[in-house]
């Protein structure tokens, strides 16, 4: 005798129900091994573009990776240079982030003597974290290289803030009257040694020999190694007055430091007007000019280079 068809019908629905249920079960999990193997492979999709890719993302909160540049870089200028410092702000401010690399800019300068310099510096730091002070007397060719280098292994290695080993591959020292277009500077050290370096645009104007003389105060730059060397030894220390730039060209010889130097002539320059054997025309393949001297300087170098090209338009303001 047959069930009748209301009793057909639930038991029908209860398999049905049933059937479904192991159905979502499975499909459940088909669902979490492709999302947790997409995940992995898009997650080892973009490492790869990463690594394989000249650069990297800047400023990020992931994890720094092998492959990042880090570059400090110090601009030696006087407590009350207020002006000077925003400008150079805004300058550099708008050229990150840059791919591949972190770069930190700081103001360089000693010992504050004012009042006024306690308060409107402190809202700087306050409001920029972007100055370092020396314990020194300000001077311009009586030590503050020195200082400046020396004092670096021990700040950031014993700064509350997490640094990594080492906390930079390269140091540069540049003058607040030279412009560096950064991506061009970091694409420039990329294939370059991260020991033994010494870098920059080497005197006499002339020669093209990094091996002879010294880096030009324009902007040298030094691999990790050689800023520690600076402050464990005693040839920086017992020469410390003279032009800077030649100083730190003479330590390097006394110390048989910087094996490996690159001459970045003609990327670096200076500014064209008026012509001498160290400048140079404006072109794209830059990546530094020196001798900024005047607003006017900056503002056609600027424009030159196309400083304000990430604009983005606006009801806000009416720049033409």
């Amino acid at each position: 005798m047959k069930p009748p068809v209301s009793k057909r019908f639930i038991l029908f629905s209860i398999f049905f129900i049933f059937f479904l249920c192991v159905l979502a079960s499975i499909n459940e999990i088909r669902f979490a091994s492709l999302y947790y193997l997409g995940k992995c492979a898009i997650s080892k999709t973009h490492f790869n573009s990463l690594s394989n890719s000249s650069f990297q993302v800047t400023n990020s909160s992931e994890t720094t990776s092998l492959e990042e540049i880090r570059i400090l870089i110090g601009i030696p200028t006087l407590a009350d240079h207020y002006h000077k410092r925003h400008f150079l702000r805004m300058v550099y401010g708008t050229q990150f982030p840059i791919q591949g690399a972190k770069i930190d800019i700081k103001f360089v300068f000693c010992n504050l003597t004012k009042e006024d310099q306690k308060v409107l510096v402190a809202l700087e730091i306050m409001q920029y974290n972007d100055i370092l002070i020396l314990n020194c007397k300000e001077n311009m060719n009586k030590g503050k290289t020195y200082s400046y280098f020396s004092s670096l292994p021990e700040i950031f290695n014993s700064s509350d803030e997490p640094y990594p080993n080492p906390p930079y591959h390269y140091v540069m020292k540049t003058d607040d009257d030279s412009y560096f277009l950064l991506e061009n500077l970091v694409n420039s050290l990329r294939p370059l040694s991260r020991e033994d370096l010494y870098y920059g645009y080497v005197i006499p104007c002339p020669s093209m020999d990094p091996f002879v003389h010294y880096m030009s105060g324009m902007g040298y730059l030094v691999s990790w190694d050689i800023v520690e060397w600076i402050r464990e030894s005693e040839i920086p220390n017992n020469h410390l007055e003279g032009p800077e730039d030649k100083v730190f060209g003479d330590w390097m010889k006394e110390g048989h430091k910087a094996r490996n130097r690159f001459n970045a002539k003609w990327s670096m320059y200076n500014y064209p007007e008026p012509p001498t054997r160290c400048t140079h025309e404006l072109w794209p393949d830059t990546i530094a000019v020196h001798l900024l001297k005047t607003q006017e300087k900056w503002i056609h170098t600027l424009k030159y280079f196309n400083a304000t090209a990430k604009l983005k338009p606006s009801k806000l303001y009416h720049i033409t």
